[in-house]
């Protein structure tokens, strides 16, 4: 099954570009299209793509907004992919809190397309691990969240949790966890399922984002 793949942006030539870095793989398709954050969620609901690929900035509904209102109202949420023009931005900061999983520059070459959508699809790698710690050191609040904190301490993970949670943080797969800690491919799925529980967070994202943020990984 290819992966599906909505493209929500308010300028038509990057949608052009993105449809056609795609298409042109034989494993993704691009079912749908919207030019506002406002029309996300029917078209979520209607086409139940794996991955929407989605503008930080437009007019009616940005894209954080856009991001709260799908992991809030869809059952089932896909994936999303802030898509931006510049890479150390707050408002993309703020979208990859929102619960956006990863991001993409619209510069980037269309490899690095296709190959942000497969990785954000499959999650079990973080897309660009420096960008998200420099955004992190940037605008986060690098062991000042109280709440960040204290969630940390409330879920109490095991020694063998918090090594792969800091493996996690430096971009590593779920294979490349495996051989650094000499275990199964399937033991560390069970690791990492395990902290994103524990932590309550949606993914990877969102657990190393809570990892900069209570201080328990630094971001330098």
């Amino acid at each position: 099954m290819p992966v599906t793949v909505l493209l929500v942006d308010d300028e038509p030539l990057v949608r052009m570009g993105l449809r056609a870095a795609l298409e042109a793989q034989p494993d993704i398709e691009v079912v749908g299209e919207a030019s506002d954050g406002a029309a996300v969620i029917p078209l979520v609901r209607q086409l139940r793509p794996d991955v929407v690929a989605m503008d930080v900035r437009m007019p009616l509904m940005d894209g954080i907004e856009a991001t709260r209102a799908v992991l809030r109202m869809v059952a089932s949420p896909p994936k999303i992919l802030v898509v931006t023009t510049f890479e150390n931005d707050e408002y993309v900061y703020e979208a990859l809190r929102a619960g956006a999983d990863g991001f993409l520059l619209k510069r980037a070459r269309p490899a690095e397309i296709v190959h942000a959508v497969r990785l954000v699809a499959e999650g079990e790698s973080l897309l660009f691990p420096a960008s998200v710690r420099q955004l992190t050191s940037a605008y986060g609040d690098s062991g000042g969240n109280r709440a960040a904190r204290a969630a940390m301490e409330r879920a109490a993970l095991t020694e063998r949790e918090a090594e792969v949670l800091r493996l996690m943080a430096r971009g590593l797969s779920n294979a490349e966890i495996a051989g650094k800690l000499v275990v199964g491919t399937e033991t560390v799925k069970s690791h990492v399922s395990a902290v994103l529980a524990k932590l309550g967070a949606r993914d990877r994202t969102q657990a190393v984002i809570a990892a900069y943020e209570s201080g328990f990984v630094a971001p330098g």
